[in-house]
C-alpha cells in the first residue's frame, strides 16, 4: 500500500512558476513510476507527465511540454513537478499517482495508488 500526500499548489499570476511535490510512503518508492494528472473544473482529469523509477522514460503532455519538469527523489520518497510559464488554463487539482511498472504511461488506468490533489490556480 502506497500514500501520496501533493503540496506546494496556491495561486499565481499567469507567467509565474509553481513546484509541486508528492510524498510517498513505503519503502519501495523507488520501484514506483510517477505519475502527475490534472482536472479542470467540468472536465475529465487528464495526464501532465510521468517518470519511471530509474529515471530513464519521461513523458510529458503537449500542452505543458517545455514548461514542466517531472523529477524525483528516492532518497525521499518524493517526486516533483516544476511549472514555468503558468497560464489561466492551467488551474486545475494536480494529483500525483503511483503505478506498479517499470515505464511511464499516460493512462489513468495502469496507475494503482492516488493522491487527494493540490489546487493550482492561475490568475490573468
Amino acid at each position: 500500500q502506497v500514500q501520496l500526500v501533493e503540496s506546494g499548489g496556491g495561486l499565481v499570476q499567469a507567467g509565474g512558476s509553481l513546484r509541486l511535490s508528492c510524498a510517498a510512503s513505503g519503502r519501495t518508492f523507488n520501484t514506483y513510476t510517477m505519475g502527475w494528472f490534472r482536472q479542470a473544473p467540468g472536465t475529465e482529469r487528464e495526464f501532465v507527465a510521468a517518470l519511471n523509477w530509474r529515471g530513464d522514460n519521461t513523458l510529458y503532455a503537449d500542452s505543458l511540454k517545455g514548461r514542466c519538469t517531472i523529477s524525483r527523489d528516492n532518497g525521499k520518497n518524493t517526486v516533483f513537478l516544476q511549472m514555468n510559464s503558468l497560464k489561466p488554463e492551467d488551474t486545475a487539482v494536480y494529483y500525483c499517482a503511483a503505478r506498479i511498472g517499470a515505464y511511464s504511461s499516460v493512462r489513468q488506468s495502469d496507475y494503482d495508488y492516488w493522491g487527494q490533489g493540490t489546487q493550482v490556480t492561475v490568475a490573468s
